[in-house]
């Protein structure tokens, strides 16, 4: 597989802010899929302490191609200062469910 296919992780604090960025995603093709998943507890290092807080994990499936428009996307219509934008590369796949993939991203 050479890679051209990512899942991207972003966390938000509420189901509406993770609804609402999907949607911003899909319509503009900029991902194929996006899995909400709710009721995540978030430990970590914010401004020297440390904090935890409830949030809502995006799961979204991309090409590497739209991975500047959907950054751009998330972070301009992120609350958080400094949202989370994680890349995993997708590295195997099934043949059919990637030509899906690349096929709902590029319209």
């Amino acid at each position: 597989m050479d890679e051209t296919f990512a899942v991207v992780l972003v966390t938000v604090p509420d189901i509406e802010t993770g609804r609402r960025l999907a949607r911003v995603a899909l319509e503009s093709r900029s991902a194929a899929c996006v899995n909400l998943v709710p009721g995540i507890e978030s430990h970590y290092w914010w401004e020297g302490k440390l904090d935890k807080s409830s949030e809502v994990l995006l799961v979204i499936k991309t090409t590497r191609e739209k991975l500047a428009e959907l950054e751009k996307q998330v972070v301009g219509n992120h609350p958080y200062d400094t949202p989370e934008f994680v890349v995993l590369p997708i590295t195997q796949g099934t043949e059919r469910y990637l030509k899906w993939l690349a096929g709902s991203v590029s319209g």
